[in-house]
């Protein structure tokens, strides 16, 4: 069975060998656009629409010379990596769109990052791409380039500009150069690939945002994990890129956020009871270009929303301490970290207790962190809160199989 890449220009794309295999198979399966590039072709033509499951069952059964035909390299974002894992395939890639866009654009991409919000969310870009200085994505009709424009400008990413490369190999090839402004008032055909390059330098926050950069609940300022005490935190949870990860009681979003940035492939989600402290945080996800699903709630109650995590990080408990935990344990994947900031010694003694009954293992350091202040022209030491940071990993009960 072979796969073979093809660009908008159908057979032209194509070398004489595997224009040859198309023209010998006996079922040559792809896209209706694919298919309609080859009309003299008398076999059976199977068009890929719809959930891929029952086209793979189908093809698992197929004993005759097979042909599928899908746009460019299949394992660059395409269906080879997915047909490839059910299907013994022989795969021929044609040159990907994003190759193809950055020679039109006359540019290296060895040091692109590359994307896709083509057939999922464009949720979680914002954190991706920031501080990178080329980008391409792949697009659909719904994320367009004036889709992903509107979505830049709303989280401050203006240093970018954009190339937008259309139909490319097609009839109606067009390849344009656009600030943000201008990509999100142009139409643009369905099929394009999207370039962003920084017009300026902009380098992404490191860990450790300074507490002021938040906005935070007025009079009453300082609802915010301080700086020192969510660095140490973050390095409890033990984030890898990929992580997916819960905040619990966000208040400003200030950990949420810096996991977003840690955890910038991945997905984090937050919980928070109050809904001025929820505007807060939706408010600094733009101000810090991370773009996590923040929602407003009492925990354990919608935490059934969430997918299961890698980490979880609890800045308050909302006085259920207990109920809790016990959710975020069973809810916790296997070796998954849970850290607790607690001020109080009656509650850090109490989630000791609980955690241990849950069968986690548990360790726990004591933050007691100053900050200089000026006075006149000499300094003293301003004591922050002491903080309990306790850290809780999920363990595996060995069933005594392999014994």
């Amino acid at each position: 069975m072979k796969m073979i890449g093809i660009g908008d220009n159908g057979a032209n794309s194509l070398l004489p060998q595997y224009r040859e295999w198309i023209e010998q198979c006996d079922v040559l399966v792809g896209g209706e656009r694919h298919l309609a590039f080859f009309p003299h072709v008398q076999c059976e033509k199977k068009a890929i629409k719809g959930g891929l499951k029952p086209l793979i069952e189908t093809l698992q059964q197929e004993m005759r010379n097979v042909v599928i035909l899908v746009s460019g390299d299949p394992l660059f974002f395409g269906l080879g990596s997915v047909l490839s894992k059910k299907l013994s395939l022989e795969i021929y890639p044609h040159t990907s769109s994003v190759q193809l866009a950055f020679a039109k654009m006359q540019d290296s991409w060895q040091d692109a990052y590359v994307t896709s919000v083509h057939g999922r969310p464009m949720k979680g870009l914002a954190q991706k791409i920031d501080g990178r200085k080329k980008v391409a994505i792949l697009t659909d009709e719904t994320n367009s380039p004036n889709a992903i424009a509107t979505y830049l400008k709303a989280f401050g990413m203006t240093e970018y500009d954009a190339f937008v490369a259309e139909n490319l190999e097609g009839e109606n090839e067009r390849c344009r150069h656009f600030t943000l402004d201008e990509m999100e008032n142009t139409d643009f055909s369905p099929l394009n690939v999207v370039i962003l390059k920084q017009r300026v330098p902009k380098q992404r926050d490191t860990m450790g945002i300074d507490d002021d950069l938040f906005i935070q609940r007025k009079p009453e300022k300082g609802l915010v994990t301080k700086k020192e005490i969510r660095v140490l935190s973050l390095h409890a949870l033990g984030l890898q890129e990929n992580s997916v990860a819960w905040d619990i009681g966000t208040c400003t979003g200030s950990v949420a956020i810096e996991m977003a940035k840690q955890a910038r492939e991945g997905q984090v989600y937050a919980i928070e009871k109050n809904e001025l402290d929820l505007e807060n945080c939706l408010q600094n996800q733009r101000l810090h270009r991370a773009d996590l699903t923040a929602v407003l709630g009492k925990a354990p109650a919608r935490l059934d929303e969430f997918p299961e995590p890698d980490a979880i990080f609890i800045g308050g408990t909302g006085g259920n301490m207990e109920q809790l935990l016990e959710v975020c344990v069973r809810r916790l994947k296997p070796n998954g970290r849970i850290v607790i900031n607690l001020a109080t010694i009656e509650n850090f003694a109490d989630a000791l207790k609980i955690l241990k009954a849950l069968n986690c293992e548990v360790n726990f350091i004591q933050a007691s962190i100053s900050r200089s202040k000026p006075i006149l022209n000499i300094t003293r030491l301003q004591p922050l809160t002491p903080i309990f940071i306790l850290t809780a990993q999920k363990i595996i009960e060995n069933d005594g199989e392999n014994a």
